[in-house]
């Protein structure tokens, strides 16, 4: 199944943290917080102005994200888990 995200929408992969705390206590899985980055896997093709022009997005598949903890919407496509989010809810991109 392919997915192809509308307007300004950015459908992202979380990615793992580590399973230990900076302090060297290994987290189990329930003490452990929702990343909170992820890579982006599809791009929609940006917010559609009032002239009917989509303006470029800022990021594309392949960058690295920040986003809000608890931000966007949770999917699961072909068994695996993804978030969606518009452009606006990232913070920033990785380089």
């Amino acid at each position: 199944m392919n997915f192809r995200p509308l307007h300004d929408n950015v459908l992202v992969k979380r990615t793992e943290e580590e399973e230990t705390s900076s302090g060297g206590i290994i987290l189990s899985g329930s003490a452990k917080e929702k990343p909170s980055q992820g890579e982006v896997v599809a791009v929609g093709p940006g917010k559609t102005n009032d002239a009917g022009e989509a303006s470029a997005m800022n990021v594309s598949v392949g960058d690295t994200v920040i986003f809000g903890q608890y931000g966007g919407n949770e999917i699961k496509l072909n068994g695996e888990e993804y978030l969606i989010l518009c452009e606006k809810d990232l913070f920033g991109v990785v380089e």
